[in-house]
C-alpha cells in the first residue's frame, strides 16, 4: 500500500512540474508578445536547462530573435552530436548560419544532407518536410528532385513537389510538372486548370502553356490529355476560335460522339461566342440522326442562332436564316407538344425582328391549341399572343389572355407578369387610371423584379400626371414606349423627340433620355449611348432613372468599352450615392471584383 501511495505521489509531482513548465512556457510567449524578448529567453534558457530538449526548437528561436548566433550554434551542435541521425539538427544549423548571414556555411550543410540522401522513399520525404517546416522550399525540392534520381522514379512525389511549386508560385515549374504528371492522372486535368489559372497572371503565362503543350503534342501526338489542355488554354485566352479547332481535331481523331463538343459549346454560349457554338452544333449534327446527340444538338443550334439575334450580334440576312431553320425543325419533327418551344421562339422572331406579326398570331394561335403542351409552356404562349395582340391593334384579346394567366396562376411569378402586361396594355392606350390600380398592388411582387419595374412605371405615371393633370405628353411618351417594345427604334426615336417641340417644359427630360438610351444598347451603339446616362446623372441625381443610369455605365464600361477604372468607379457611386438601389448587391458585387478582391 505505501509503494502504491509513493507511486501516486510521484506521479502527482510530475504532473505539478509539467504544469507548471507549462505555465512557465505560457509567459514566456506572452513576454516575447509584448516586445520583451529577453524576459522570454530568460524562462526559455531555464526551462531547456530543465528538460534539455523538449525545449529546444522554443530556446533556439529565442536566441535567433536577440541574434545571439554562438549560443544557438552551440547547443545546436551538442545536440547534433547527441543525434547524428536527426536531421533537424543540421537543417537548424544550416537556419543559424543563413541567419547569421553565413550562406556557404549553411548551403554546405544542406548539400551534405543532399549528398548523403537514401534510396529511401520514408526518409525523403521526412527530410523534406524538415526542410519545408524550417521555411526552405528551395531545399525540400531539390530532396524531391534528387530522390527521384535515387529512386529512379520521374514520377516519384509528383502531389509533394506540385504543392511545393504552386506555395513558391514557380508558374514554369508547376507547368512542366502537371504536364508530367495528368498522362498518368487524366482525372485530375481539372485540378491542374484550376491550379494553374490561380499561379497565372496574364497572357505570357498562357502563351508559355501553349508553347509547352504544343511540344509535347508535337512529340507525342495520341497523348489526348495534351490537346484537351490546349483547348482549355485557348479558352483562357479567349481564342474561341482556335479552342473549336483544336477540339474538333481531337473528335475526328477519336471519332466519339462529340459529347466534348456539345459541352464546349455551351462555354462558347456563356461567353457569347455564338459563331463557335453554331459550328459545333452542326459538326454533331452532320454525324446523322443516328448520333444520341443529334436531336439535341439540332434544338440548341437554333437556340444559339436566336441567342446571337437578341444580342445583338447578328447579320439581316441571319433573320431569314433562323426562320427557316425553325420551319425546317417543325416539318422534320411536327407541329405538336414537343416543338411547342420552337413554335413559340419563331413567332417572337417574326412579330419583334421581321414584324411579321399575322404569321406570329397565327402561329401562337396555332401552339395554344396544341393538345399535351406543358402548362408552364402554355401559360408563356399566351402571354406572347397577348402581346402580338397589341401589337396588331388588337388590345381587347390581348388583356383578355393576360387575364387568363393570372386567374390560372395567381400568386405567382407568372400570374405577376400577367397583371405587369395588363398594366402596361392600360398605359400603352392611355389608360393611366386603371393602370395605376394594377401597378399598385405589384409594387410587394414576389418577384423583385417585377416590383421594381411596377414602381418605376407607377412613378413615371404619377410624377407625370402631377405635372401635366391631362397627361397628354405622357400619352406620346408611351406611344414611343409602345414602339420601342414592337422593336421600332426608328419610329419611337421620332415621337421622343416630338414630345418637346408638342408639350414644352414637360417633366419627361429624364424619361426620355432614358428611352433614348435603351434604343441605343439595344443598337449596340454605346458611343451615343454613355453621353445620355451621363446627362442623367448629372442633371436628374435624384430622379426615377438615377440609380439604373449609374450602374449601366458601370455595366457598359466594364463589359463594352474595357474601361475597369471608370466601371469601379460607376459601381462605387451606387454604394455611395445610392445605397437603396435594386442595383446595391450587384454593384457591391462587381466593384470587389474588380478591385481585386477574392470572390467568396
Amino acid at each position: 500500500m505505501r509503494a502504491l501511495y509513493a507511486v501516486i505521489i510521484l506521479v502527482f509531482c510530475f504532473s505539478a512540474s509539467l504544469l507548471a513548465q507549462d505555465n512557465e512556457l505560457l509567459l514566456a510567449r506572452q513576454y516575447s508578445a509584448n516586445g520583451e524578448p529577453q524576459k522570454a529567453l530568460e524562462i526559455l534558457q531555464k526551462l531547456y536547462r530543465q528538460n534539455n530538449e523538449a525545449y529546444y526548437s522554443n530556446y533556439v528561436n529565442a536566441l535567433l530573435n536577440l541574434k545571439k548566433f554562438d549560443e544557438a550554434e552551440s547547443i545546436t551542435k551538442k545536440l547534433q552530436r547527441r543525434h547524428p541521425d536527426d536531421h533537424q539538427y543540421s537543417i537548424m544549423l544550416g537556419n543559424i548560419y543563413t541567419q547569421a548571414g553565413n550562406l556557404e556555411k549553411a548551403n554546405a550543410i544542406y548539400d551534405g544532407l543532399l549528398k548523403d540522401l537514401p534510396a529511401n522513399v520514408g526518409q525523403i520525404a521526412a527530410l523534406a518536410s524538415e526542410f519545408y517546416q524550417n521555411a526552405n522550399m528551395d531545399y525540400a525540392i531539390k530532396i524531391f528532385q534528387q530522390g527521384r534520381k535515387l529512386l529512379k522514379d520521374d514520377n516519384a512525389f509528383s502531389y509533394e513537389l506540385i504543392s511545393l511549386y504552386r506555395f513558391k508560385r514557380d508558374k514554369v515549374a508547376l507547368t512542366e510538372e502537371y504536364l508530367n504528371f495528368l498522362p498518368q492522372n487524366p482525372s485530375l486535368i481539372n485540378q491542374a486548370q484550376n491550379a494553374l489559372s490561380n499561379v497565372y497572371e496574364g497572357s505570357a503565362d498562357y502563351d508559355m502553356l501553349k508553347v509547352a503543350l504544343l511540344k509535347r503534342i508535337q512529340k507525342d501526338p495520341q497523348q489526348t490529355i495534351y490537346a484537351d489542355l490546349l483547348t482549355w488554354q485557348y479558352l483562357q485566352q479567349k481564342e474561341f476560335g482556335l479552342a473549336l479547332n483544336q477540339a474538333l481535331a481531337l473528335s475526328r481523331r477519336q471519332n466519339d460522339d462529340g459529347n466534348s463538343i456539345y459541352e464546349l459549346c455551351r462555354t462558347f454560349i456563356q461567353n457569347e461566342a455564338y459563331d463557335e457554338a453554331i459550328r459545333g452544333y452542326e459538326y454533331i449534327i452532320e454525324k446523322g440522326k443516328a448520333s444520341p446527340l443529334y436531336i439535341t444538338a439540332k434544338i440548341e443550334l437554333i437556340n444559339t442562332k436566336n441567342l446571337k439575334i437578341t444580342s445583338g450580334k447578328y447579320q439581316p440576312t441571319d433573320l431569314l436564316g433562323l426562320e427557316k431553320d425553325y420551319y425546317d425543325l417543325l416539318t422534320e419533327f411536327g407541329r405538336n407538344a414537343g416543338t411547342a418551344f420552337a413554335m413559340q421562339k419563331l413567332a417572337n422572331l417574326q412579330a419583334f425582328k421581321l414584324h411579321k406579326t399575322t404569321d406570329a398570331q397565327k402561329l401562337l394561335e396555332e401552339a395554344v391549341k396544341t393538345p399535351g403542351i406543358r402548362p408552364g409552356l402554355l401559360a408563356d404562349c399566351k402571354l406572347d399572343l397577348g402581346d402580338i395582340y397589341l401589337l396588331n391593334n388588337q388590345p381587347w384579346e390581348a388583356t383578355l389572355l393576360y387575364s387568363q394567366v393570372e386567374k390560372d396562376y395567381p400568386a405567382t411569378a407568372i400570374g405577376q407578369d400577367a397583371v405587369f402586361r395588363n398594366a402596361k396594355l392600360a398605359y400603352y392606350t392611355g389608360d393611366f387610371t386603371w393602370a395605376k390600380g394594377q401597378l399598385d398592388v405589384l409594387k410587394v411582387a414576389t418577384s423583385q423584379l417585377i416590383a421594381n419595374d411596377a414602381l418605376n412605371l407607377l412613378l413615371l405615371i404619377q410624377d407625370n400626371l402631377a405635372a401635366d393633370s391631362t397627361g397628354a405628353a405622357l400619352k406620346m411618351y408611351a406611344r414611343a414606349d409602345l414602339q420601342i417594345f414592337a422593336q421600332n427604334p426608328e419610329k419611337a426615336i421620332r415621337i421622343l423627340d416630338s414630345i418637346d417641340k408638342k408639350f414644352p417644359n414637360n417633366a419627361l427630360d429624364d424619361d426620355i433620355l432614358m428611352s433614348k438610351s435603351r434604343i441605343f444598347i439595344q443598337q449596340k451603339d454605346y458611343a451615343a449611348t454613355v453621353p445620355l446616362l451621363k446627362k442623367i446623372v448629372e442633371e436628374h441625381p435624384g430622379g426615377l432613372w438615377a440609380d439604373d443610369a449609374v450602374f449601366m455605365l458601370g455595366d457598359i464600361y466594364e463589359n463594352r468599352l474595357d474601361d475597369k477604372t471608370a466601371a469601379k468607379n460607376y459601381y462605387q457611386k451606387i454604394i455611395t450615392d445610392y445605397p437603396g438601389s435594386l442595383w446595391i448587391n450587384e454593384a457591391r458585387k462587381r466593384f470587389r471584383l474588380l478591385r481585386g478582391d477574392k470572390p467568396v
